[in-house]
């Protein structure tokens, strides 16, 4: 799948892009390196543009902006969680897999456990493109229509990738969910605790 194309078939004709995905022979290499590293430099960069050159208005004050060397450190681990994010949401579609009767080889849940990462992302990668204007209301909305059209390609795809009938898929898609929430509580807590090592926020006077 090259790239834009893959972007542009998700967003503007998910079935036939999700045909496109089940009768690919990519390997889980070519899929993850091919499209993950590129897609996660979109909100990665915007926001560093956006907090240091642009920032965002509290109660109708002055902009608040972050320091260039704090902005640089923290969009830098976002960028790593965004790559381990898609990264292990992968590799549990292709763990759970087997449980709910996908019959296709190793090689063939492993790519497609990745394609369907990848794929239910990109919107939310897209919707980064929104940090270059940090204000919290937009970015908020964008992040939950983009949140939205996910887990509506979750439903859609997963029948048509992983061949298995609409029952034991929605069942499937809904655990997928499942584990996407709990990636991003856990991403929540780790900011967190990273904040708390002196790796937060440091804002310009």
């Amino acid at each position: 799948m090259a790239l834009l194309q893959h972007a542009y078939g998700i967003m503007t004709r998910p079935s036939s892009q999700w045909v496109a995905v089940r009768r690919d022979k990519s390997s889980f290499t070519q899929v993850f390196i091919g499209h993950v590293p590129v897609l996660a430099l979109i909100p990665s960069l915007c926001a560093f543009y956006g907090v240091t050159q642009v920032g965002w208005v509290v109660g109708g004050g002055e902009a608040i902006k972050l320091s260039t060397m704090s902005a640089a450190s923290l969009c830098a681990l976002t960028y790593v969680a965004l790559l381990l994010g898609v990264f292990v949401l992968g590799e549990f579609i292709n763990w759970m897999a087997k449980t709910y009767g996908v019959s296709d080889s190793d090689e063939v849940r492993h790519h497609a456990g990745t394609a369907l990462a990848v794929c239910v992302t990109t919107p939310l990668f897209l919707a980064g493109i929104f940090a270059l204007y940090p204000a919290i209301w937009l970015n908020a909305l964008a992040m939950i229509l983009a949140g939205v059209y996910s887990v509506y390609l979750v439903y859609e795809g997963i029948p048509i990738v992983m061949n298995i009938d609409k029952d034991r898929a929605f069942m499937y898609a809904s655990s997928v969910i499942t584990v996407g929430l709990v990636l991003m509580v856990t991403a929540m807590i780790a900011t967190v605790l990273v904040w708390g090592l002196g790796v937060g926020p440091q804002y310009v006077d």
